[in-house]
């Protein structure tokens, strides 16, 4: 499994296999904490081989620098299926999220794991606005 693609960005959907995304970002300006971000999405792209067919698990956390959740973790039960002639295919998760509580200043991680297994992390930055 590769991960082709992993965003958070303001909008996100997948139209029938097209994965339209609006808005990448990685820095949330506030003038003061704690801070709600109204709605967000992760966008994810995953290519699989065909040896990897079968249900499959994607779990999406953020948390702070102390490793505590910012939120819930994301359990996206997904079906890694192959088309005939195919030795490869792509499955996409589009998870929105719904305000987002940022306690303080700082560095966070958004994890990506696949059945238990870390496969990518991408930062989120709190800043005070000037």
């Amino acid at each position: 499994m590769k991960v082709e693609l992993f965003a958070l960005c303001d909008f996100a959907a997948d139209y029938g296999g097209k994965l339209s995304v609006v808005g990448v970002f990685d820095t949330i300006y506030s003038r003061q904490m704690p801070a709600v971000h109204p709605h967000c999405c992760l966008a994810v792209k995953l290519r699989f081989e065909k040896i990897e067919e079968g249900q499959k698990r994607v779990r999406l956390s953020i948390s702070d620098n102390d490793g505590k959740p910012v939120l819930p973790a994301m359990e996206i039960p997904i079906n890694v299926v192959m088309p005939p002639d195919a030795r490869t295919n792509t499955i996409q998760v589009v998870a929105n999220i719904g305000g987002m509580k940022i306690e303080s200043y700082g560095e966070y991680a958004i994890d990506l794991a696949l059945d238990g297994r870390h496969e990518g992390s991408i930062p989120l930055f709190a800043r005070q606005m000037n």
